[in-house]
Order: C-alpha cells, then sequence, then structure tokens
C-alpha cells in the first residue's frame, strides 16, 4: 500500500517537500490520510525519528494534521493546497446551502461606490509616504466602534478579518504557543492557528458564546490568546450576549496578558447588540469586516487594538503591501454614508429565514442553533451518513468536521438562498437524514 503514496526522500526536509510537494499537486488530497511513521519509515528506509521530525515540520507548515492514535492526515484546508482542490463540488441538479455566501440580492450595488471613489482617486491621486488609513474611514469607523462600546484604539486597515487576525497572531505570538479557539469555529481560523505553528486549545460554545469554564481551563492550562466571534458566529450563529460578556470578563480579569482577538465579520448583517470583551486585558483586537454585508470580494477589514499590537501590525504591513488600497476605504466609506442596503433589513431577512428553519426542524424532532448570521448548525449522530443523505436528497450541507476540534458531530446549512417554500423540503430532508439530535451544547 505505502508504493501508493507519492513520498519520498532521506532526510526530513526531504520527505517534508515530497509530501508538500504532492499536497500541492493533489496527488495527496485534503483529509487523506498518511502512512504511520514507523511504517513509512520501513519504506524509506529510514530512521523513524527522521519521519517524525518531517511530520512535525508539516504541522508546523500547516500542511498536515494529526489525532493522536488515529494517525495524520492532510488539513481539510492545507496550507500548500490550491483552492480548487479543498473546494467543495456540488453536483448539478442539487442546491448548496453549504457556501456560507451571502445573499447577493441583500448585496449593495458597488457601481456608484466605487466610481465616486475612483472618480475622487483621478482628482488626488494617492503616492507613496500618505497615511495609510483615509482619514475619512478613520473617523466614520471610530463614530461606529465608539457606539458599539469598543475601547479607544488606533485603526489599521487589513485586507478581510482574517488578514487581520493573522496579522494580530504573528504579532503578538511564537511558534508553539497556545490559542483558545471556539470548538466549533471558523474553520479557517482553525486552519490559519495550525498553519502559524500555534497549538489550539478547545473551547466549547453554546448560544450565547465561548462557555466561561472552558476559556478559564484553557487560560489555566496555558493559552495566551482567546479568539472569540463577538455576533454571528461561524457555523452555529452564537452571539456573545450581556451576561455572558460580564462572565467571560471576571475569567479574563485574572488573566490580563491574555491577548483577545474579537472578530465581529456579523457587522452590518445582525440586529443583536455588540457586548465587547476588548479592553479586559491588556492585549486585544477587534476586527469589523465589510464581507458578509458588502459582499466577499470587498476585502476589506478595520482593525482597532491596544496601541502595540496596532503598532506592530502597521509596522508589517508598511514592509509588505504598504496599506491597503485608498480606492477600496474610499469606496467602503461611500457604502458607509448611504450606499448600502439598511441592515436592518439584511438582519431580518437572515432571521425570518433562520428562525423558520430552525422552528420546521424543531417540530419533526430535530434540535438545531441559529441564533445570529446567516447559519444553522445542526447537531447529527452521524457526519457522513447525514452529509451524503442529504447530498442524494438534493441538498449540498457543509460537514462539521470543517469546524470541529473536539466537539460533537454537526452540519451547518447556510439560509442565504432559501425560500419560504425551500423551508419544508429542506427541514423534511433533515430530519430523514438525521433523525433526533441530542440537546443544544455544541462544544
Amino acid at each position: 500500500m505505502l508504493g501508493d503514496y507519492p513520498i519520498a526522500g532521506r532526510r526530513a526536509a526531504e520527505i517534508a517537500t515530497s509530501v508538500e510537494r504532492a499536497v500541492g499537486h493533489g496527488e495527496l488530497e485534503p483529509g487523506q490520510p498518511l502512512p504511520p511513521m514507523r511504517e513509512l519509515a520501513v519504506h524509506l528506509g529510514v530512521n523513524p525519528n527522521t519521519v517524525a521530525a518531517a511530520y512535525r515540520t508539516l504541522r508546523e507548515r500547516g500542511v498536515i494534521e494529526t489525532a493522536g492514535r488515529r494517525g495524520s492526515r492532510v488539513r481539510s484546508k492545507p496550507a500548500t493546497t490550491a483552492r480548487e482542490y479543498s473546494r467543495m463540488d456540488v453536483p448539478p441538479g442539487v442546491r448548496d446551502v453549504a457556501s456560507g455566501n451571502p445573499d447577493t440580492a441583500l448585496l449593495p450595488s458597488l457601481a456608484e461606490a466605487f466610481a465616486a471613489a475612483a472618480e475622487r482617486a483621478d482628482r488626488e491621486p494617492v503616492l507613496y509616504g500618505e497615511a495609510a488609513v483615509d482619514p475619512d474611514l478613520s473617523r466614520h469607523a471610530r463614530r461606529s466602534l465608539d457606539a458599539d462600546g469598543v475601547p479607544d484604539g488606533p485603526l489599521a486597515v487589513t485586507s478581510g478579518a482574517l488578514d487581520a487576525i493573522e496579522r494580530v497572531l504573528a504579532a503578538r505570538l511564537k511558534v508553539g504557543d497556545a490559542v483558545a479557539v471556539e470548538d466549533p469555529g471558523w474553520g479557517s481560523v482553525l486552519d490559519l492557528v495550525s498553519a502559524l505553528g500555534l497549538r489550539p486549545v478547545p473551547v466549547g460554545v453554546d448560544d450565547d458564546g465561548p462557555l466561561p469554564d472552558d476559556v478559564e481551563r484553557a487560560l489555566r492550562s496555558g493559552a495566551r490568546a482567546l479568539l472569540v466571534t463577538a455576533r454571528a458566529q461561524n457555523p452555529t450563529g452564537a452571539a456573545v450576549g450581556a451576561a455572558r460578556a460580564r462572565a467571560l470578563r471576571r475569567v479574563l480579569a485574572a488573566h490580563q496578558e491574555t491577548l483577545v482577538i474579537e472578530d465581529d465579520h456579523g457587522h452590518g448583517i445582525v440586529d443583536l447588540p455588540l457586548h465587547t470583551l476588548c479592553g479586559a486585558t491588556r492585549t486585544w483586537a477587534f476586527v469589523r469586516s465589510t464581507a458578509k454585508a458588502y459582499g466577499p470580494d470587498l476585502r476589506l477589514a478595520v482593525l482597532s487594538g491596544d496601541a502595540e499590537t496596532v503598532d506592530r501590525v502597521q509596522g508589517r504591513i508598511r514592509l509588505g503591501p504598504g496599506w491597503v488600497s485608498k480606492v477600496l476605504q474610499r469606496a467602503v466609506v461611500h457604502l458607509w454614508q448611504g450606499g448600502a442596503v439598511d441592515p436592518r433589513e439584511v438582519a431580518g431577512a437572515y432571521g425570518r429565514r433562520r428562525d423558520a428553519l430552525i422552528a420546521a426542524l424543531a417540530e419533526r424532532g430535530v434540535s438545531a442553533c441559529g441564533r445570529s448570521g446567516m447559519n444553522v448548525w445542526v447537531p447529527v449522530p452521524d457526519e457522513t451518513a447525514a452529509v451524503a443523505r442529504l447530498l442524494h436528497a438534493g441538498w449540498a450541507v457543509s460537514p462539521g468536521a470543517r469546524y470541529r476540534l473536539g466537539a460533537p458531530p454537526g452540519i451547518r446549512i447556510t439560509v442565504s438562498t432559501l425560500t419560504e417554500g425551500d423551508i419544508t423540503v429542506v427541514a423534511d430532508a433533515v430530519a430523514m437524514a438525521t433523525g433526533p439530535a441530542p440537546a443544544r451544547r455544541y462544544g
């Protein structure tokens, strides 16, 4: 069997490069198990410690993951894999409720915003050496953050939420550091943490966000950072409520050196108030992005935080891209000034779809959650079987394994494209595919 693996080399670096190349070329696919270290060592004629060193390098690069006795496998979204290898294919005739994309009918027209930004760029070309953050964007962003209770702090602009999170983690942590992450949580964050050579520590989630006892355990065990989704948590739809925020702040008060990173990608598509955790510790970062409200291709996020953290991020941006396009920044300002769809209308549309699906599932004995945002999380006894049965029934859902570390199985359903007539059809299909599911703790 080992002859089927395109793995070669005599030294650890050569073996790691061989695996990485095979993943990048699609010869080793996302999720594919790797041979046990001792068996591969015999096959290659090397010491098992050499293979162990190669696997360790691949883990640190975010290419593979190891789950104890279950062995090592290629990550679901390995850092070296082209997007086409990790994308979920939806067969013809099957409805896609897996993608996590917003409803395009709820996205604003971008033409006027970019035309206005481009016209200004013609009049006032942006040149090297100017401030990285447009003054109008800074003023509007600060006013919004102040209204939501986010502590005062300098601002930076990044190419989306994940770019901001990566830059903050790289600026503050070192390889091997532990990071408390939501479980289930955003799969891209889980992959990013591992790709940076950091160690994810799972924290359970319910409708109100991270569980305080789990956060306490993670921090006591040595986690140096905590990643929290403020609202529209992916995949569960959790939103941190007032009581939960107070409880988490009490935990964080005893861990003042913890880096708190708060992701508010749901801004503009939710109607629940923000209860921020930022400022509860000495180092913090708050990220507010535009992709969900204005479209995934609008790659912009505003980052605020303590002065040292933001300064480190800004300094690293200056050494690389320099700044995020001022045309893009000014287009976002135009949208903020009234060129966008009313956030209450967007939040209401997603809320009605979520609530209708959750209610329909409950009528069929299936527990589900989705307090905010555009996704519904359904705990299931057998994830693989549920995904396969739903695909056969004409619905492509997202398997929960993409979002879980130790949390029980589940599936994610994106409600963006669902019509009123779709709700009962989807609920029937889910009930047939899963049967009744256990109670509402998700991690």
